[in-house]
């Protein structure tokens, strides 16, 4: 009686079987954590700030940014833009040492054509599907004369 070479089919299913329980696994390991998300968040919200900060400094006039509940609006004379938050459930709260009078203005940042602006914070968090916040908050902000940046 001869000896068959290779491998049944049966012994294929269970490496094949094996190989997919160790893709699973590592896929979600490899998930994207809070902290993770708010970070790319904060890296992205200061590049487009430091832009629109550029922008308002060549044309001299001022451009607004404004968090909305679907992620934030950048508004000027010239044109509005509207993003969305890369994660959905992030939320801004802005806070400037200037206390503002009017209400309505209380959760923008105004990026005015001069080179100083006033100190603001940003904070950014995520909220679960429950709307209860997750415990990674992120600040990002400015002294007023230097680019914005994470604080601590």
């Amino acid at each position: 009686m001869q000896r068959q070479h290779g491998l049944t089919l049966l012994e294929l299913l269970v490496v094949l079987a094996i190989i997919g329980f160790a893709m699973a696994g590592v896929s979600l390991s490899l998930r994207d954590s809070n902290q993770t998300q708010l970070e790319r968040e904060a890296q992205r919200l200061i590049a487009l700030l430091e832009a629109a900060r550029a922008q308002s400094r060549t044309s001299g006039v001022a451009v607004v940014w404004q968090p909305t509940p679907e992620g934030f609006a950048i508004r000027s004379p010239l044109a509005t833009r509207t993003e969305a938050w890369l994660t959905a459930g992030t939320q801004a709260v802005v806070s400037t040492a200037v206390a503002s009078p009017n209400t309505a203005t209380a959760n923008l940042v105004v990026l005015g054509p001069e080179p100083i602006l006033a100190p603001t914070r940003i904070t950014l968090n995520v909220t679960s599907a429950n709307n209860t916040p997750s415990t990674p908050t992120l600040r990002i902000g400015t002294d007023g004369l230097q680019p914005f940046k994470v604080v601590p």
